[in-house]
């Protein structure tokens, strides 16, 4: 069982001892430290903070403690039930909030929970910011509010809303989606999205939906991340249905994956790849994606005119430098497309609109499109860390190991050599190393990153 606190908020595995996994003692204590660090910052004596959640089976009773918590300490809350992240972090702007917390453990599986927490932009808090809960968290730095000052906590419903605002996007064509009589299969993984998803594409004009798992009760048909591996029961679907593309969501739908009309992956990296070769076609600019993504995205924007920037790996690493350098369109590698034209979080309903109208303007099936692209493979591997591994040593020794190659280590370390590039890093979510590498073979990918695994075996 685990515990992660961590500046991008707390995670854990539901059930055990306090402080060692993620109990109602653990919400509390997180969730005051929260409310303690919106006040001081706003000097608001009553904040206004929106909550929204996932399908997991234990999202009910952590909602109920983080509710009934921030109540305590003063703060009025927007009780916006089970709702994708993207609909939670629209909420935040449109009820004019301080802040908000979305329970949710993302891809990890049902035993995990989490809450993530939002400033008043509807966006993750920066690493100072985190820090700063983490400490009063610490140091239980917070007093409960008395009986008359009890925040009052009101219900909304925001999912029509978001799939509104989705519609408004100059970018989003509903018109061209419906006259293309599009088929689409998707995969919801029992989460909130088997609810959001379906809405969004009937919006759309999508007539013909082929459904799996799209009951939100949160017991998971397979491993909530959607990689191809865990996708097989979507890529039979998509054929067998003849569809003419699939989409798969993780639970809190700010992840997207695309599955071609023949059942072949589209690539989780290429989805905003794609995204991004759309948007930059009717708005040239500038795009940014984390350092383990596919450098696609730096070939298809400099082909369109713009310029490539990479961040460190996190939300809100991509968000700040998104913003540093005024890009149209972002994300990172995972399936999460960052639109500021919609709002600065990754957003699945976001890129399903997009992805449509792409296909729909340009009369092209995905297989069709993903041809279009440069060709990369990426291999994802992983090293779970022992108490003997000293990480941060093992990253420098490697850093000095290829020294004669361009090494980036704004976050962990990035080699890349001319053909090919290796990142390492130690995970904020789970006690691993990731190895991420990309080559223009799934071979030399692989390769690489084994060699990788096997040099940090020896250093440490």
């Amino acid at each position: 069982m685990t515990l992660i606190k961590s500046i991008s908020g707390i995670r854990g595995t539901i059930g055990g001892e306090a402080g060692e996994n993620l109990t109602p003692l653990d919400i509390v204590k997180f969730t005051a430290a929260y409310a303690s660090f919106i006040k001081t910052s706003t000097q608001e004596k009553r904040p206004r903070i929106v909550v929204g959640r996932d399908a997991r089976i234990s999202g009910a009773m952590v909602h109920r403690i983080i509710t009934g918590t921030l109540s305590g300490m003063g703060c009025d809350v927007t009780d916006i039930g089970m709702a994708t992240t993207p609909t939670t972090e629209i909420a935040v702007t449109k009820e004019d909030a301080s802040g908000g917390i979305i329970i949710t453990a993302s891809h990890n599986p049902k035993q995990w929970n989490a809450l993530k927490l939002l400033n008043s932009r509807g966006e993750f808090l920066n690493a100072g910011e985190g820090a700063e809960i983490l400490r009063i968290a610490d140091t239980e730095e917070f007093s409960f509010s008395s009986v008359d000052d009890l925040g009052m906590i009101i219900q909304k419903q925001y999912l029509h809303e978001h799939i509104q605002s989705v519609l408004s996007l100059a970018l989003v064509d509903k018109d061209a989606i419906r006259a293309a009589n599009f088929r689409v299969a998707i995969d919801c993984v029992n989460s909130v999205g088997g609810t959001a998803i379906p809405e969004l594409l009937y919006a759309l004009g999508v007539k013909e939906i082929f459904k799996l798992h799209c009951a939100p009760h949160g017991n998971f048909a397979h491993n909530p991340e959607p990689l191809p591996q865990h996708l097989t029961e979507l890529s039979s679907l998509t054929r067998s249905s003849k569809a003419d593309v699939g989409f798969a969501v993780d639970p809190d739908v700010d992840r997207l994956a695309v599955y071609c009309e023949d059942g072949e992956p589209f690539g989780e990296e290429y989805t905003l790849v794609a995204v991004s070769d759309y948007i930059l076609q009717h708005t040239p600019g500038n795009t940014v994606s984390n350092l383990s993504s596919s450098r696609a995205l730096r070939d298809v924007t400099l082909e369109r005119g713009g310029e490539y920037q990479a961040a460190a790996v996190g939300e809100v690493n991509v968000v700040a430098k998104m913003k540093e350098v005024n890009a149209v369109i972002g994300g990172e590698g995972n399936g999460g497309i960052i639109y500021p034209a919609s709002h600065y979080g990754r957003d699945a309903l976001v890129g399903i609109a997009l992805f449509l109208t792409y296909m729909a303007k340009s009369g092209k099936s995905p297989s069709q499109l993903k041809q279009s692209y440069p060709l990369y493979y990426m291999a994802k591997q992983k090293i779970e860390l022992t108490p003997d591994i000293n990480t941060d040593s093992v990253l420098e020794k490697m850093k000095e190991k290829f020294s004669h190659q361009q090494v980036t280590d704004i976050d962990g370390v990035k080699i890349d050599f001319a053909d090919k590039w290796v990142h390492l890093r130690k995970s904020n979510t789970e006690p691993i190393i990731r190895i991420y590498s990309e080559a223009r073979s799934q071979q030399e990918a692989e390769e690489i990153g084994k060699q990788i695994i096997d040099m940090i075996r020896e250093l440490a």
